[in-house]
């Protein structure tokens, strides 16, 4: 998670910050609500679309897991959409959907049961 979160530090700076710079140069300011939404949306996009295009980010590749639907194929829109939703809540709730990886059956991560999906070691 650190290096993933290194990633998205990357990603917010130029998608979220290097825009915010410009319209403030030129004396436009977003509401702090439509901030979070302006993240929330780019996340979803960076997430969404690298687990739908070979299910893996950056650093889940640097460690050579994949994402996968329970039938061990590459998942669907729908699948990838519900999993970074459910994420949310689990990360922000003191880890729990993290934590639950600890004490579910076969070590996957709350979100990942809600979606179907699974993390699995990917193949070179």
């Amino acid at each position: 998670m650190l290096y993933e979160s290194l990633v998205v530090f990357a990603v917010l700076l130029i998608g979220f910050l290097l825009p915010q710079i410009l319209l403030s140069g030129f004396g436009m300011v977003m509401s702090a609500k439509l901030l979070w939404v302006h993240v929330f949306l780019l996340l979803m996009l960076y997430f969404v679309w690298f687990w739908l295009n070979g299910g893996q980010t950056l650093p889940m590749k640097t460690w050579k897991i994949r994402l996968v639907g329970l039938d061990d194929h590459a998942i669907r829109p729908g699948q990838a959409l519900l999993r970074y939703l459910a994420a949310w809540p689990g990360i922000a709730f003191f880890g729990c959907g993290i934590f639950w990886a600890l004490f579910d059956k076969d070590g996957q991560f709350l979100h990942d049961r809600i979606a179907g999906t699974k993390i699995v070691t990917a193949s070179t």
